[in-house]
């Protein structure tokens, strides 16, 4: 059947066909239904398994234990009591519910119909947002929201962009930004070596060890004050070899919300250059630390305006509420257009057999938000807000631990930024706390202050008084 003959088919037609295979379709089970009653208690046909061990081939297996951070989630909602509280993950909440950043700035552009859960987009969305076909994005992404996203972070006078020497790729959110830049090191730079923060986000060592790297550490935080142990980090990132990758928390350090001053950050930058160590950022919480998109980023500035070379993995989980839509990239500054345009070859090579490709539907939604005006600053705004609540909810529990006279100083609560507060609760305490207030974090004491709320906090006060009295 030719093009024409199959676009002239009549809607009788192609219900005729329809039929007709139904109906061979039909035969065809009467018929093996009757054949197999021919030969009842005769097996005519081999079990799907006989072919096979009575043993499975992963019999072998152990339990895993589970995730140490999205373990926490998994023990709260097995929890049946009414007064359980999840301090694990870090995710935005308000006094009410859970709440997404990007949906307040979106909001007013949609509309829901239901029961039907049909969803129509409004406005600037109408036109721009589902308009789009399904196709397969390239290996490197949505171009505008790579573009977007390097102007995000590097500033948009920023000469590395206009000079072309930054090359962005869209990736799986902050982890997978992660994996394919350790990935890539693996593969093209000199020294295998990358050293992190001590302590860090549980998921560094994993990724990095996974892509290639060996992972070794740098001294981080001080138990002894609950802030930063500089002299330490400048001391082992001093012995570290030349061409070594440093791994930085652009802003809000997890798990520790210990961030370096700016003139530190400038001691660490002339160290880095001046050793010819290869800085690599990671950037989780732009906007969420200070409220200032541009405020956070400084730290990662300060290193592109010198003209050497480092690498950034961005998530917009926390900062877009984009949690499930896994959006992030990748971006390597280059010393010059030419290497930047190998380097993006290169990459390319890493992400094809990984994922082929990233999804379409959370990169437009940064895109458009990124791209428009009036929602840029509505979400700006919106930054600011949580970052100050959260400030707020840091501020309400130092009162309540003062007023309690629970046995410490908590000032370190107040003096960390961003969406962790690391207590120096113990394993025992968190032990406590967890078994006696169904009250839910890691095992290294960090808690999400953002997902505290003015009902909860007396909760989480009365729990951090009884642990330290009666757990040492």
């Amino acid at each position: 059947m030719d093009h024409k003959e199959a676009s002239s088919m009549s809607s009788s037609d192609s219900s005729a066909i329809a039929g007709r295979r139904m109906s061979t379709l039909a035969r065809h089970l009467k018929v093996s239904t009757m054949e197999s009653s021919e030969y009842e208690g005769v097996s005519v046909f081999p079990s799907i398994t006989s072919g096979f061990n009575a043993n499975s081939a992963f019999a072998h297996l152990v339990q895993a234990p589970e995730d140490p951070i999205l373990g926490v989630t998994v023990a709260y909602n097995k929890d049946p009591s009414p007064v359980k509280l999840n301090l694990g993950v870090g995710a935005y909440r308000t006094e009410v519910s859970f709440l997404m950043p990007h949906y307040l700035v979106i909001r007013p552009h949609i509309s829901y119909a239901f029961p039907n859960n049909n969803l129509t987009f409004k406005n600037h969305f109408s036109s721009n947002f589902w308009s789009r076909v399904k196709e397969y994005l390239p290996i490197t992404g949505l171009a505008e929201f790579n573009k977007l996203s390097a102007k995000l972070m590097f500033g948009a006078d920023s000469p590395a962009i206009r000079e072309n020497r930054v090359t962005t790729v869209q990736c799986l959110s902050g982890t997978g930004s992660l994996r394919v830049g350790g990935e890539f090191l693996a593969r093209h730079h000199h020294q295998k070596t990358i050293y992190i923060p001590l302590p860090t986000w549980g998921n560094h060592p994993k990724i990095f060890t996974l892509s290639g790297l060996s992972v070794k550490t740098y001294r981080y935080y001080d138990p002894a004050t609950r802030g930063l142990n500089f002299q330490g980090l400048i001391e082992d990132l001093n012995s570290a070899p030349a061409g070594a990758i440093v791994l930085l928390h652009a802003c809000a350090h997890n798990p520790t919300g210990v961030d370096p001053t700016l003139e530190q950050w400038e001691k660490i930058r002339q160290l880095i250059r001046s050793r010819g160590l290869l800085p690599f950022f990671d950037s989780a919480y732009q906007g969420f630390a200070s409220g200032s998109l541009d405020a956070d980023a400084q730290a990662v500035r300060m290193f592109v305006a010198d003209g050497g070379e480092c690498l950034l993995a961005q998530s917009y989980a926390k900062n877009m509420g984009l949690y499930g839509e896994r959006v992030g990239a990748l971006s390597i500054v280059c010393k010059t257009a030419d290497v930047a345009s190998k380097v993006e070859s290169q990459l390319k090579l890493v992400i094809r057999p990984m994922y082929s490709n990233p999804p379409l539907h959370g990169a437009s939604i940064v895109a458009t938000i990124l791209r428009d005006r009036s929602m840029f600053n509505e979400w700006s705004g919106e930054l600011k807000a949580m970052a100050d609540r959260i400030i707020t909810m840091r501020k309400k529990l130092f009162d309540a631990l003062r007023t309690k006279g629970t046995p410490g100083d908590w000032s370190h609560i107040i003096k960390q930024i961003g969406m962790f507060t690391f207590t120096g609760l113990n394993k025992e305490q968190v032990a406590f706390m967890t078994k006696e207030y169904h009250i839910y974090m890691t095992s290294d004491g960090r808690i999400s202050m953002a997902g505290l709320s003015l009902k909860t906090i007396p909760h989480l006060a009365d729990a951090i008084h009884a642990a330290v009295t009666r757990i040492s």
